[in-house]
């Protein structure tokens, strides 16, 4: 009896361990790269963070929230993950950007057929283009003055206005933009001029306990490199080789 007692006590160990670290990993419905679907939680990055998480024996806990409020939710320690993030000076401030794990992503700007198309960054003058709220895209674009730029909740959102001819242009990600697109309108077309994209990031914030383990992060995501899940997700998600 007191054999088995031990057994069931060691088994309950194994499978949880003292100690056990849990991650709060906040995101946003933004396919391909991270879908939310009746709280269930998949997508390109999330699905590279639990190989990760798997290696390391992290329990990952997802919330989705606004892209905006993931932001505060990293700026006040709420959360201690942000997947795809990309560093600007104000973010720099709250979050840790020493993983760099997700290829780059070119922004397109996508429009309505029979409007005026965009050929180089001059066209984007006078014209109402839709930004996710919080989001960035190049400098030059962030800090142009002269640019008319109406923030919205989602792309979603915003691929919605521009159906509705109430937005000229929405600059997206280009994966993110095309899905969107696909499922509001068929008449959404994607014009030739492109932001080039930049490595995107698994972010930690400042104030979580994960700023000891960005090493421990960058060995695992080698690992999963290495042996091939890495790849075998990218393509799952973007049929690329």
């Amino acid at each position: 009896m007191t054999r088995l007692l031990i057994a069931a006590l060691a088994t309950i160990l194994l499978a949880f361990p003292a100690g056990a670290t849990t991650v709060t990993v906040a995101v946003n419905h933004s396919p391909p790269y991270r879908i939310v679907s009746d709280s269930k939680f998949s997508g390109f990055y999330i699905e590279v963070f639990d190989a990760i998480a798997e290696e390391l024996g992290w329990t990952v806990k997802y919330r989705e929230m606004p892209f905006r409020r993931i932001l505060w939710m990293m700026e006040n320690g709420d959360a201690d993950i942000m997947l795809g993030a990309l560093p600007t000076s104000e973010r720099l401030e709250y979050m840790d950007f020493s993983v760099p794990a997700f290829p780059p992503e070119p922004k397109r700007f996508f429009h309505l057929a029979g409007n005026p198309t965009v050929t180089e960054y001059s066209d984007l003058q006078g014209k109402m283009i839709g930004v996710l709220r919080g989001s960035t895209y190049s400098e030059r674009f962030d800090n142009d003055p002269e640019l008319i730029l109406e923030a919205g909740v989602s792309y979603r959102i915003l691929m919605g206005m521009l159906a509705a001819d109430r937005l000229d242009l929405v600059v997206a990600p280009e994966m993110v933009g095309r899905h969107t697109a696909a499922k509001v309108s068929d008449d959404i077309l994607i014009a030739p001029y492109t932001i080039m994209g930049a490595h995107s990031y698994i972010a930690i914030s400042r104030h979580s306990d994960i700023m000891g383990s960005r090493q421990d992060l960058r060995s695992a995501l080698k690992r999963i490199r290495k042996n091939g899940t890495f790849q075998r997700i990218f393509q799952r998600y973007t049929n690329r080789e």
